[in-house]
């Protein structure tokens, strides 16, 4: 066995236990497939049927009624009667308990939403794996980070209809792939401070990838502006899974003509193939 073959074979090993452990997240309790509806709220209380309840948004932000019996856990306190949870900042989500069920208090695209999140929901006792090209080190490339002057606000769609994301973008990643091609993306801020997280699709998305987008988290960039892309671990959004998400579109310029053959495919509850 060659060196190149060891390395191959470490890359393919911690590849596979990144991706378990992003499927693990994927899967939890109270992850994305637990969702079991999507309500937008508005100033006449409405009850659902997986939530305690009547729930309106208004000048107080949101709030709920509970009738007699009924009971949500804040913080680790039973609540009962008329609670207000005030104003949501955009894409900040709160959390209250509900059995052995959370119900998601949040705001997307500037309306307040309630999205209960049940354990027993049969997209996630369901849920398998989502498939992945196979890992292959040539899709990890090296680029740099191109700052803008000041941080721009970049609005993109979304897949809920008539909804719209405002994203402030600090800069632009540039890199190449194998056949010499050189791509610019918009990035936004990523999950840790300094990383940063492109969407994007290219020309196997409706094909071999879900059509509407994938993500990519890049970790901050060095002192020289040097970052490593992994196309290996472009992710789905959850609306990959499930029409009960908000997830944002990819700006225009981040639609490349190449086809990226890595990272992960169609959802097998969306059609995809093993």
């Amino acid at each position: 066995m060659t060196v190149q073959d060891v390395d191959r074979m470490s890359f393919a090993e911690e590849w596979e236990r990144w991706h378990r452990a992003h499927e693990q997240a994927l899967a939890d309790p109270h992850g994305f497939l637990a969702i079991t509806s999507l309500h937008w709220l508005s100033p006449e209380p409405a009850r659902f049927e997986d939530a305690p309840g009547a729930w309106s948004s208004g000048p107080e932000g949101v709030v709920v009624e509970l009738a007699d019996g009924e009971e949500l856990t804040i913080d680790g306190t039973a609540v009962h009667g008329r609670y207000v949870f005030g104003a949501i900042a955009e894409r900040d989500s709160l959390y209250a308990g509900y059995g052995d069920a959370v119900i998601e208090i949040a705001k997307r695209g500037g309306h307040d939403i309630v999205r209960p999140r049940h354990p027993g929901n049969p997209l996630r006792t369901a849920f398998t794996r989502t498939p992945a090209y196979a890992p292959d080190p040539r899709w990890v490339r090296g680029g740099r980070y191109l700052p803008f002057d000041e941080p721009r606000a970049i609005t993109v769609g979304a897949v809920a209809e008539g909804l719209e994301h405002v994203y402030d973008a600090p800069g632009e990643v540039e890199f190449e792939l194998a056949d010499g091609g050189t791509f610019r993306l918009t990035a936004f801020n990523g999950k840790r401070p300094g990383s940063l997280m492109v969407l994007l699709t290219d020309a196997t998305s409706g094909v071999t990838t879900y059509a509407a987008n994938r993500s990519l988290q890049i970790d901050a960039p060095d002192d020289a502006g040097r970052v490593t892309l992994d196309f290996n671990r472009a992710t789905n959004l959850p609306c990959a899974y499930t029409d009960l998400a908000t997830c944002p579109l990819p700006p225009t310029e981040n639609r490349l003509p190449v086809a990226i053959e890595a990272g992960e495919r169609i959802p097998l509850e969306r059609g995809g193939r093993p």
